[in-house]
Formats: structure tokens, C-alpha cells, sequence
């Protein structure tokens, strides 16, 4: 873990639970894509730095999402490098207490006010192209969060940040976080087509190819769908969706699966209900789903 490999002259990814893009600029600077999850992993790609020489000029963060910019506030505090983020995200990430706040719908307790969901807080500035360095580019990823955004090198490498699970997630889990299911679908479909010397996903392994799995993505999506669909034959309540789905597929429900699994049901119906598929009444105080 944590080990640095490199995929062309001037791209590397750091192998980490979420992995972390690394790309040389001119002499010994270099920009960071993502931070890792806390300030350990801040630590750790300190080391790598040091041990190559290098200077870190800047972290463009792809997303929010606290694996995404937990090391931000130790390398930024350690290095004085600017930070970057897109749209909202910047948003989030130099409030991060919005992450659990919008999954939880509200105050969240204790129980979500941990690393795994809450950031240190860190002074990102927002993404423009002005922003960005020589030789690496942004692009929007929509769907997975806000306005998540991928990176592509001038020698043909992408990071895609969240936008793809691996097959071994989708078929442990069956149900991986979407925010916007329409424009998830629509960015699996730009991946499909896109051509890159290699693709560095985030949580599935880097690839040549990255077609066969963005497909394999959009299929188990809409396979979640059809098994949402399929529990509410009759008027059905959140909370029973919920549940139907945790049970079906073997999940264990604690707080933090509760708010990302349930943001992303509640992003699910919203998409069914705008496309005609689902309807929505209240009939005893109790917002009900059904499929159409």
C-alpha cells in the first residue's frame, strides 16, 4: 500500500484505498490528484515526495468526499501548495461538515462525524482552466457527486476519480454511492467511448481498456433500478425499500451504510419518478413509491 507506479514519463498513481494521481510538472515540482483519506496518508505521500525530491506545487482534487481530500489539510500545512477543487466541491471540501450534513438530510450525530465521512477542513480554491497547469487538463464527471471531475494528461493518461467501481465492489455490494443517476449514466457512456495510453479509476485498477468495465457499471446500475422497481409493485415507504434492499443483498445496516446507501435509493427514485417509471403519493402521512 502506498507504493508509487508510474505509467508514463511524467504520470504515477499512489496505491491507496482511493488512489492518488501524482504528475511531474517542469524540474522537480509535481501536483498531486487527490490527497488520500486523513492525515496518515497525508504522511505517507510526504515520504514518497521527499524520497523522489520532488515539490508539490498543488492537489486538484477530483470530488469531495473525505478519502478524496483527508491528507489536504497535513500537505498543504507541511508544503504551502494550493489546492483546487470543482464547482460545489470546493464548497464541501473547505466546509466538509456539508458531507454528512447532505447525506443525513440533516444535523449528523456523532456517528457520522468521523473521518470516513468527515475531512479536516482545507483552503481549496475554486477549479478554472486558468488553474490548471501545463500538459493536464479537467473534465467533468458528473453523476457519482456534485460536479466531480476527471483529469487527462498530454501523454494520454486519465484519472477518473469515483466514476467506476470495480467488478469485485458491484458484486460484493450490488449498490455503490450516485448522487444524480441521469448524469451517472450519461458520464458511464462518455467513459465507454473514451481512448487514453491508461485510465486510472480510483477504486478498480488502472487499465488500457476501461470500456468493458464502464459497461459492466451501467449494467449493474440499472440493475439496481429494476430491483427497486420490483419491491414496490404495491405502494411502498422508504424506510421498506431500505430494508427490502439491505436484506436482499446481504448488507449490514450501521449509520454510515444507512446515509450512503439511502442518499443514493433516494437518488434512485427521484431519477424513476422524473422518468416516468415510478410514482409518488401520500396517503396517511407517509410518502409512498410505486412502480408505474
Amino acid at each position: 500500500m502506498y507504493e508509487l507506479i508510474q505509467v508514463s514519463e511524467k504520470c504515477f498513481y499512489i496505491q491507496s484505498p482511493a488512489k492518488i494521481g501524482l504528475v511531474r510538472l517542469e524540474g522537480e515540482d509535481v501536483c498531486l490528484i487527490d490527497s488520500g483519506s486523513d492525515k496518515d496518508a497525508g504522511r505517507k505521500v510526504r515520504q514518497i515526495l521527499d524520497a523522489n525530491g520532488w515539490t508539490l506545487r498543488a492537489i486538484y482534487n477530483t470530488h469531495s468526499n473525505a478519502d478524496h481530500i483527508g491528507g489536504n489539510r497535513y500537505l498543504q500545512s507541511q508544503t504551502g501548495c494550493r489546492i483546487y477543487a470543482p464547482g460545489i466541491e470546493c464548497a464541501f471540501t473547505r466546509y466538509p461538515v456539508l458531507e454528512p450534513s447532505f447525506l443525513y438530510g440533516g444535523f449528523p450525530c456523532q456517528d457520522l462525524r468521523h473521518k470516513f465521512l468527515l475531512a479536516q477542513e482545507s483552503g481549496a480554491e475554486e477549479l478554472t482552466a486558468q488553474a490548471m497547469p501545463q500538459g493536464l487538463e479537467a473534465f467533468a464527471l458528473p453523476g457519482h457527486f456534485f460536479s466531480m471531475a476527471g483529469y487527462r494528461s498530454d501523454d494520454g493518461v486519465v484519472y477518473l476519480a469515483d466514476c467506476l467501481s470495480s467488478r469485485e465492489t458491484l458484486d460484493k455490494y450490488r449498490i455503490v454511492f450516485i448522487y444524480d443517476v441521469a448524469a451517472y449514466l450519461d458520464t458511464l457512456q462518455r467513459v465507454e467511448t473514451m481512448e487514453a495510453r491508461c485510465f486510472i479509476p480510483a477504486h478498480a485498477e488502472a487499465a488500457e481498456d476501461i470500456a468493458p468495465l464502464a459497461r459492466y457499471n451501467r449494467e449493474k446500475t440499472l440493475e439496481t433500478a429494476e430491483k427497486i422497481m420490483s419491491i414496490c409493485w404495491e405502494p411502498t415507504c422508504f424506510e421498506a425499500i431500505l430494508q427490502r434492499l439491505f436484506t436482499d443483498y446481504g448488507l449490514k445496516m450501521d449509520f454510515r451504510q444507512y446515509v450512503l446507501v439511502g442518499s443514493t435509493v433516494r437518488s434512485y427514485l427521484s431519477w424513476l419518478k422524473d422518468t416516468g417509471m415510478m410514482q409518488a403519493s401520500f396517503e396517511d402521512n407517509l410518502l409512498l413509491w410505486q412502480k408505474v
